[in-house]
C-alpha cells in the first residue's frame, strides 16, 4: 500500500474541518479491521491543492485522503486517473495513493453517491415488485425528488436519485444561473430535471418523496418560510407527502433548523452522519486495501461511534 516501513496515514481535507467526524469514523473502522492507519483532519483551501498533491506523491506513508468542501473539484486536475463517476460528476470526495513498483499514482473516486443511497434507500416507499433491482419503483408513476443546492454534493445527489429509481428531480436553488452543471448532468443521467427557485418552492414540496439538502450548515435556516416549513410546533402544518424523507448532509450542529421543521411537518429525517458513515465504509475499503471483511460489523461500530442507530 505504501513505502515499506512507513507509518500508514490518511486524512480528511476541507475548510472548515474541525467539526468533521471522519477521523473518529475511520479510526474506529481501522481498529475493527485490525489495520494500523493513522487518520487526521487537515484544514486546507483550494489554492493549496497542487502543493498537497505533491506531498501525497513524495511523503511516505500516504494511502489516501477524504475530500470535502471546498476541495471536491480543486484536486481533480492534479490526479493521474479519475473514475468514470468523477469524470461524469466533475467532483470527487476520495483520493487513493497507489504505490506500484516504486511509482506513485493518485486516483480520484466519489463515494458520496453510495453514502446517499444507503442512508435513505430503506426509508423510501416500498417497491411493488420485491424482485426488482434496488431502488426500482412501479412503472407509470412519476417519482420526484428535490435537491436543495446545485454544487458538487448536489451532483452526487443527482446520481444517487437515479440509482434510487427517481425519474424526476427538482433543483431547489436561489440562483438558477449557477445550476448549469447540475442540469447537464441530469440530462446525461436521463433524469427529467427542472429548476425551482426557493422563493416559490412551497407549492412543490408536497410532491417530493425525498429531499436532499446539500447546503452547508445554517445555509437552509432562512429558507424555511419559502419552503412552507415552520420552526416550531405552534405554527407547524402538514405540507409534505406522507413519509417524505429529508437527508440533510450538514450534520453539525444537529438537529438543523431544517431537520427540526421537517419532523414537525410529519416527515422523516436522516442526518448527514448516516451518509458520512456509508460513504466512509467505501473509503475505508479503498484506503486499507481490505475487501474481504465483515462490512456489516464495520458499519455498525462506525454508527456506534457517532451515536447513530445501526442500519
Amino acid at each position: 500500500m505504501s513505502t515499506p516501513g512507513a507509518r500508514l496515514r490518511a486524512a480528511v481535507l476541507g475548510h472548515p474541518i474541525a467539526h468533521s467526524r471522519s477521523p473518529l469514523l475511520h479510526s474506529t473502522a481501522y481498529r475493527a479491521l485490525g489495520v494500523d492507519i493513522e487518520y487526521t483532519a487537515i484544514d486546507m483551501l483550494p489554492e493549496a491543492a497542487a502543493s498537497f498533491a505533491a506531498r501525497l506523491r513524495t511523503e511516505p506513508g500516504w494511502v489516501g485522503v477524504s475530500v470535502t468542501m471546498p476541495l471536491k473539484a480543486a484536486l481533480i486536475g492534479h490526479l493521474d486517473e479519475l473514475s468514470g463517476r468523477v469524470l461524469r460528476l466533475g467532483a470527487l470526495n476520495t483520493v487513493v495513493v497507489e504505490h506500484l513498483e516504486g511509482a506513485v499514482r493518485l486516483l480520484g473516486h466519489n463515494t458520496d453517491v453510495e453514502g446517499i443511497v444507503r442512508a435513505v434507500g430503506a426509508l423510501l416507499p416500498a417497491r411493488n415488485d420485491p424482485a426488482a433491482p434496488p431502488g426500482a419503483r412501479a412503472a407509470g408513476r412519476v417519482h420526484r425528488a428535490g435537491i436543495l443546492g446545485s454544487g458538487n454534493t448536489a451532483l452526487a445527489a443527482l446520481e444517487a436519485c437515479k440509482m434510487l429509481g427517481f425519474t424526476h428531480v427538482d433543483l431547489l436553488v436561489r440562483n438558477p444561473q449557477r445550476a448549469g452543471a447540475a442540469l447537464a448532468l441530469a440530462q446525461t443521467l436521463g433524469l427529467e430535471c427542472r429548476i425551482v427557485e426557493t422563493a416559490g418552492a412551497r407549492e412543490h414540496l408536497p410532491g417530493y418523496e425525498l429531499v436532499i439538502s446539500t447546503l452547508p450548515a445554517h445555509a437552509a435556516d432562512g429558507l424555511l418560510a419559502s419552503l412552507g416549513l415552520a420552526p416550531d410546533a405552534r405554527t407547524a402544518s402538514a405540507v409534505l407527502a406522507p413519509g417524505a424523507v429529508l437527508l440533510d448532509v450538514a450534520y453539525d450542529p444537529w438537529p438543523s433548523a431544517l431537520a427540526t421543521a421537517w419532523e414537525l411537518a410529519g416527515g422523516v429525517v436522516v442526518s448527514g452522519l448516516a451518509m458520512l458513515v456509508h460513504q466512509g465504509v467505501e473509503q475505508v475499503k479503498l484506503f486499507s486495501g481490505v475487501q474481504d471483511a465483515d462490512w456489516g460489523h464495520v458499519t455498525n461500530v462506525m454508527c456506534d461511534a457517532v451515536g447513530l442507530p445501526r442500519p
